[in-house]
Formats: structure tokens, sequence, C-alpha cells
């Protein structure tokens, strides 16, 4: 029996991904979107985003990236275009190979599926601090505004508040002299969590102006009322407490590009896919959206713009195709 064969799929669900969904099924394009398994889910950052206040009427949404994506579902499949998508909600994918002109998507369901074009929006997810030997004891205030991890996004939340960066790199010491220089908070100490830092001269010459802090003793506990996700503080291991209203994490990211390495695609020295400015990779058909490509702000607006190239693109070449074999029949 012939498999159906989709114009794109989709693997990733996260704001890129569901851009990329929108975006290709008012194309008019045949769309196959995998929502990605119960592993899957639980490591996207689309589940991690809790509010999100730095985009005009984003504020209202408990969950920054689901619920405005749970939404744009309703939409699509309760539209004129709702038989464009087929949506895999709890299916992911183990590998992606090509033949000839088509792609051949292997599904957690251990079925197959068959696609002109793909589109990769797997993102990334912040590195956690082990704190008490876990990650988990840093999660009751993560993205609930009182620990974050992204400046743009996050960096006002700190105005007033006493605040600590966690992370021993060169990157920690430049948030801690950002958010100085926007937000003048009225302490803020870096937690290097027993490493000892290699900051340049110009580095340790701006905290030392700035009077920033940085404690290199390993940290033994977080301090809040986890219920309501308030943080009080740190604890260190030689037994002090620093107040703290607000941290960041800048630990580095995880970037999941499995797939893509699976492919072929060409990487940067960080794991960030290269693309195109329309986000085609190296391997032709091959497109990346949002956090997994390669030198573009990782925020959801810049993630939308991603997508809409790389559908966009892909519907000219669809078209193109279509249009040349129309003229040719009729040449």
């Amino acid at each position: 029996m012939t498999k159906f064969v989709y114009d794109i799929s989709i693997v990733g669900a996260g704001a890129a991904g569901m851009m990329s969904a929108l975006r290709a099924v008012l194309n008019n394009d045949k769309v196959l979107l995998f929502g990605g398994d119960a592993g899957d889910k639980k490591r996207s950052r689309a589940q991690w985003v809790g509010k999100v206040d730095n985009i005009p009427g984003y504020s209202i949404y408990k969950k920054g990236v689901l619920d405005p994506n749970r939404e744009t579902l309703k939409f699509i499949k309760e539209g004129a275009f709702s038989e464009n998508l087929t949506h895999l909600s709890n299916i992911g994918v183990t590998g992606i190979d090509k033949d000839s002109d088509l792609f051949i998507i292997t599904g957690t369901d251990g079925e197959s599926y068959h696609s002109k074009y793909v589109i990769l929006a797997t993102g990334v997810m912040d590195v956690q601090p082990k704190i008490e030997g876990t990650i988990k004891t840093i999660f009751p205030y993560a993205n609930v505004q009182s620990v974050d991890y992204c400046i743009r996004c996050d960096g006002h939340h700190v105005l007033g508040k006493e605040t600590a960066i966690i992370g021993d790199g060169e990157s920690a010491a430049w948030i801690a002299i950002l958010l100085k220089e926007r937000y003048n908070p009225p302490n803020l100490t870096i937690l290097t969590d027993g490493k000892q830092p290699q900051y340049s001269d110009k580095i340790k010459k701006l905290l030392e102006l700035y009077h920033i802090d940085v404690r290199t003793d390993g940290l033994d506990g977080v301090q809040g009322e986890k219920k309501d996700g308030v943080l009080k503080g740190f604890s260190f291991c030689d037994g002090t407490f620093l107040p703290v209203d607000f941290a960041f994490i800048s630990l580095g990211m995880l970037v999941y590009n499995e797939l893509a390495q699976f492919l072929g695609t060409e990487t940067d020295e960080r794991g960030f896919v290269v693309t195109n400015n329309l986000g085609e990779s190296s391997v032709e058909g091959v497109y990346v959206a949002g956090d997994l490509r390669a030198n573009t702000k990782k925020q959801i607006y810049t993630a939308w713009d991603t997508a809409v190239d790389a559908a966009d693109d892909i519907n000219n070449k669809l078209r193109s195709e279509k249009r040349e074999a129309l003229l040719a029949k009729h040449s």
C-alpha cells in the first residue's frame, strides 16, 4: 500500500514548531506535526516556560508557550484548513532517512511517515545547577519569576531586588554587569558554586567598579517558599547564607541536535545547526526553526520569524515544482 506523502513534516511543537505548522497549513500545504512523546515533552523548553511578559498580550497566560499553542491548534482544527494538519500529539521521532526525493521519518510509535521536506524545531534546554546533589532543588523557583535564564526576557524582574547569578564563566559575569547597568539592583552576587572563574582584566575591573561580589564557595541549599515559588536565598557549604530575591542561571544550554546530526547537517562549535538566511540546512530539504538554529536570538518572537521563513520557502519550492510540471504538461 502506497504511503501518503506529506509536504512538510515538523519535528517539535514548541513556539517554532507550532508557528511552522500554522504558517504551512495556511499556505495550504499538507503538514505532519510531531508533538513528541512523554520523554520529549519532559525535556522541552516549552513545557518549562511559565509567564511571559516581554511579548505584548502574553502576560495573561500561565504557561507562556503551551497555552497560546493550544489556542493555535484549536484555531487550525476548527477552521477551513483543518484537513491540512495531521497532529501526532504524543509521538516523537527516533530517526529520519532520505530516500531519493523523500524523507522517511520513524516515529516512536514504530510507524514510518513520508514527506517532501522536514522542519526541525527540537530546540534547546538550559543547563540546571546541581544543588544538594540534584537539579530538582531549583525546580520550585524556576521560571516563576524567582529564578530565570534569559536576561532579555526577564532581566527587568531584578529591579529593586537582591540578585544572584549562578555560573562560573565570563557569560555569567557579563550578565551581572548588564543587570547592574540597566537596573542597578541593590546587591549583585555571582555564585560560582566552588569553581574558580577565569575572568579577563576588563571584567575584573568592571566587577570591582560596580561592586559586584563573586562567591566561590560551594552551594549547599536553596531557601524559600516552595509552594509559591518565592526565593529567599542560598546557603553555602561553609554554613553561611546569602539573602536573594531573584537569581539568574548562566550555565549554558543543552542543544537538542541529535536528529540534525543524524541527517549530517552542519553545526557550529556549540552544536547549533548552521542554515542559510531562510533556514535551510546543509542537507537539502531539511530546515531548522527556533532555538536549534545557529546565530539567532533564543526568543519566542525570533522562533516565529525563523518558522515563517522556513515554511514560506518550502511553499515557494512546492509551488515552483507544480508550476513547472504544469508548464511541461502543456508545452
